[in-house]
């Protein structure tokens, strides 16, 4: 990953910045990576993603189109198979 260096930035804008970070928990430089992201996002006509991994996935595939019948198939075999996990009782650890 690369450095960026951003000259005479105004004491308000930083004192700003560094509450936001404050305010999430992150480092000021991680808040100002946040922020420049998602004024990019702004900016821009990129749609960030939404849902999870799997409904990305199936609409990739046109799974919900009818177009992926066989990997709609698998995809539900996988999350039936995560599933079964859920709700077991936590390991033990002595």
């Amino acid at each position: 990953m690369g450095d960026l260096l951003i000259r005479n930035i105004p004491d308000a804008l930083k004192r700003d910045i560094a509450a936001a970070a404050d305010r999430t928990g992150r480092s000021l430089s991680d808040e100002a990576k946040e922020l420049l992201r998602r004024g990019l996002i702004a900016a821009s006509d990129i749609k960030p993603v939404e849902g999870s991994a799997y409904d990305v996935l199936r609409a990739a595939f046109g799974a919900d189109e009818g177009l992926g019948d066989d990997f709609a198939a698998i995809l539900d075999e996988v999350e039936a198979e995560r599933k079964k996990d859920f709700g077991r009782p936590a390991l033990e650890f002595e």
